[in-house]
C-alpha cells in the first residue's frame, strides 16, 4: 500500500461521504470508514481495528479469523498499563513518588560495585533512563532464561548516568512489576484487576510469570481490544469513569509529557506512553510488538484500537508503517477533516 493512494484514498472519502450525508440529510458528523475497512481487509497481519469516537465506537471489525472475545496478547501495550499501576500505587500511598530510588525495593543494589545504580529512581524505569543495559533485542532471550529476571536486570551493567539517556527495555518495566508487587504486599495481578480492571468492567486473565512468581511488567498481557479501548477511553477522559476517579488525572498529564526520543523508532517517550503527531493532531499511544496498539487523541475525542499477529516474520515492520497509514490517512484524517467542516 503506497502513502499517496492511502492519502489521495483519505480525500476521496471524505468527499464522497460528505455528498452523501447530505443528500440523505443526515448529521455530516457521523463518520464512515469504506477506505480504512477496504485496507484493513488487505492487511494478512491484521486481527481488529476499533474506532471511538466522541465516546461511541462507531468502527469495530475483526479479520482474519479473530473475534470480539478473543483476547489478544497486546505484548508491549502491558507497559502503558504498568504505568497506570503505578500512578494509582502513588495515588494510594504505596509508593511514596516517582523520585524514589529503587534501591528502596533492592536492597541489594548496596552491594553494587557501581555506585550510581542507588541513585536510579522509579521515573527513570518509567521513561527507559535508568542507564542499564537493556533487557530487549539480543539481550532478550538470554533475560527470560535466566533464573532470576529481577537480578538479571539489576545486574546489568550501566551504559549511561541514570536519568540522562533513554535506551527501551523491558527489564525496566519488569523491575516496576516487582516494585508494585512489594510494595502493595499482592500480585501486579491482582492490584491490576482490583483497582484498574474492574471499575473498567472486566477482568484480567493470569499473564505470564517469571520464575519467582512476579507477573510479566511489561509483556505477555492479555486483553480483548473492547477492553484495551476501555482503557483508550479512561486516559482520554482523564483517569475517570462515572464520576469515579481510577488513575489520577496528574499522573495522566505527566505519563503524556515526552521525556525523550527513542533512537530506534525516532519517537517521544513519557511514563509508559509514546507520543507523536497524526494527521495534525497531538496522539499518545501504547504500543506492542507485532501492530498492537491504542492510539489516544484528546484533541478529537478519539480512540483507535488495532491488533494484529505478534508473531515474529519479515513483514511486521511493513505491516507496523502500513498501520500507521491506515490509521492516520482513513481514520483519523476524515475525523480531524469532518471537525473543520
Amino acid at each position: 500500500m503506497r502513502r499517496i493512494a492511502i492519502g489521495l484514498a483519505a480525500s476521496l472519502l471524505v468527499a464522497v461521504i460528505a455528498g452523501a450525508q447530505s443528500a440523505r440529510g443526515q448529521s455530516p458528523s457521523a463518520p464512515a470508514f469504506d477506505a480504512a475497512l477496504a485496507a484493513a481487509k488487505e492487511l494478512p497481519r491484521l486481527h481488529s481495528l476499533l474506532v471511538s469516537w466522541q465516546g461511541s465506537i462507531v468502527l469495530e471489525r475483526y479479520f482474519n479469523g479473530a473475534t470480539a472475545t478473543r483476547a489478544a496478547n497486546v505484548k508491549s501495550v502491558a507497559k502503558s498499563v504498568i504505568s497506570a499501576l503505578v500512578g494509582i500505587a502513588i495515588d494510594r500511598r504505596f509508593i511514596a513518588g516517582v523520585e524514589t530510588p529503587i534501591a528502596t525495593y533492592f536492597p541489594e543494589l548496596a552491594k553494587d560495585r557501581d555506585s550510581r545504580k542507588r541513585t536510579i529512581t522509579i521515573e527513570d524505569l518509567l521513561t527507559m533512563r535508568s542507564g542499564l543495559e537493556s533487557t530487549s533485542n539480543r539481550n532478550y532471550g538470554a533475560w527470560v532464561l535466566s533464573r532470576n529476571w529481577v537480578q538479571f536486570a539489576l545486574a546489568r551493567p550501566l551504559i549511561a548516568e541514570p536519568g540522562t539517556e533513554m535506551d527501551y527495555s523491558t527489564g525496566n518495566t519488569h523491575l516496576l512489576s516487582a516494585i508494585i508487587t512489594k510494595a502493595t504486599r499482592t500480585s501486579t495481578w491482582q492490584f491490576a484487576n482490583d483497582t484498574l480492571a474492574r471499575p473498567l468492567g472486566f477482568s484480567l486473565p493470569r499473564w505470564a510469570r517469571d520464575p519467582q512468581g512476579i507477573y510479566f511488567g511489561g509483556n505477555d498481557m492479555l486483553m480483548t481490544p473492547r477492553q484495551m479501548v476501555a482503557f483508550g477511553e479512561l486516559y482520554l477522559h482523564e483517569g475517570r469513569i462515572d464520576g469515579r476517579q481510577i488513575v489520577p488525572e496528574r499522573w495522566i498529564e505527566r505519563s503524556w509529557v515526552g521525556r525523550d526520543r527513542s533512537s530506534w523508532s525516532g519517537q517521544m517517550y513519557g511514563y509508559g506512553w509514546w507520543v507523536r503527531d497524526l494527521a495534525g493532531r497531538r496522539a499518545y499511544y501504547a504500543w506492542g510488538f507485532g501492530g498492537q496498539y491504542i492510539f489516544v487523541i484528546p484533541e478529537l475525542d478519539l480512540v483507535v484500537v488495532t491488533t494484529s499477529s505478534s508473531t515474529v516474520a519479515e513483514d511486521r515492520r511493513s505491516h507496523r508503517r502500513t498501520l500507521f497509514e491506515l490509521v492516520e490517512d482513513l481514520v483519523v484524517g476524515p475525523i480531524t477533516a469532518r471537525g473543520a467542516s
